[in-house]
């Protein structure tokens, strides 16, 4: 599945880079009204006391049907506005908040996102059939 990113400061680009995942796309102020076609998963700093980042809240303005999950980058010097921006944009978009992270994220952060990533097809279809 596509991963598309937003990094303000470069610690979401930092974190993607290490997670090695071949089908990303970059937020950026050139590209970020431009529409894609195909189902992604967000992955998004939080910027000022919890907020999404407006490139991003403008990509999904354009983008959001093809949202199918979020995971976001934060300080935990925030306290509860940690990675904020990826509670904010799951409740907003219905999606799923697959993790949280700090910073450009741990070696175990990184290993965690590359199984959720990877699992996300599978276990997205799977939950679609199985409903009750």
């Amino acid at each position: 599945m596509k991963v598309v990113y937003f990094s303000f400061s470069g610690n979401v680009r930092r974190f993607i880079k290490r997670a090695e995942i071949e089908n990303v796309m970059e937020i950026t102020s050139d590209n970020c009204t431009d529409p894609i076609n195909e189902p992604y998963i967000l992955v998004t700093g939080t910027i000022g006391f919890g907020e999404v980042p407006q490139q991003v809240q403008s990509f999904l303005d354009v983008n959001h049907s093809y949202l199918r999950a979020v995971a976001a980058s934060g300080n935990r010097n925030w306290g509860q506005n940690f990675a904020k921006a990826g509670r904010s944009i799951s409740e907003d978009y219905n999606v799923p908040l697959l993790m949280k992270f700090e910073v450009q994220g741990t070696n175990k952060d990184v290993i965690e996102f590359k199984n959720k990533v990877g699992n996300f097809n599978e276990n997205y279809g799977r939950e679609e059939v199985q409903s009750h």
